[in-house]
């Protein structure tokens, strides 16, 4: 599975984004998506999941209400909407994938796509 993670961009406090990761392969259906993201001198940090059928999700406690996790296997996309963005959730944010069931941690993810930043201003 490869995946490309796109979506990114500036935006004020408060403001919108909306990330795509978009795979290929027949079986992306099969995965299980995390989205993960980095900010500048801090480890990688979970930030959501959903599962391989869209039937569970997760979210870290930092995003949760702000952040929505949704998938469309007809068109091997996963999507990360965010709202209420605030400058702490400047980082570059990236998707994995992995079979079986979906984890928040990231060693257990076997396919990184290439990371798209957000930045968020004050």
């Amino acid at each position: 599975v490869q995946l490309q993670a796109s979506g990114g961009g500036l935006v004020q406090a408060g403001g919108s984004l909306r990330l795509s990761c978009a795979a290929s392969g027949r079986t992306f259906s099969m995965y299980a998506v995390g989205w993960f993201r980095q900010a500048p001198g801090k480890e990688r940090e979970f930030v959501a999941y959903i599962t391989w059928n869209g039937g569970s999700t997760y979210f870290a406690d930092s995003v949760k209400g702000r952040f929505t996790i949704s998938r469309d296997n007809a068109k091997n996309t996963v999507y990360l909407q965010m709202n209420s963005l605030k400058p702490e959730d400047t980082a570059v944010y990236y998707c994995a994938a992995k079979g079986y069931s979906a984890s928040r941690n990231h060693n257990e993810y076997g396919y990184w796509g290439q990371g798209t930043l957000v930045t968020v201003s004050s």
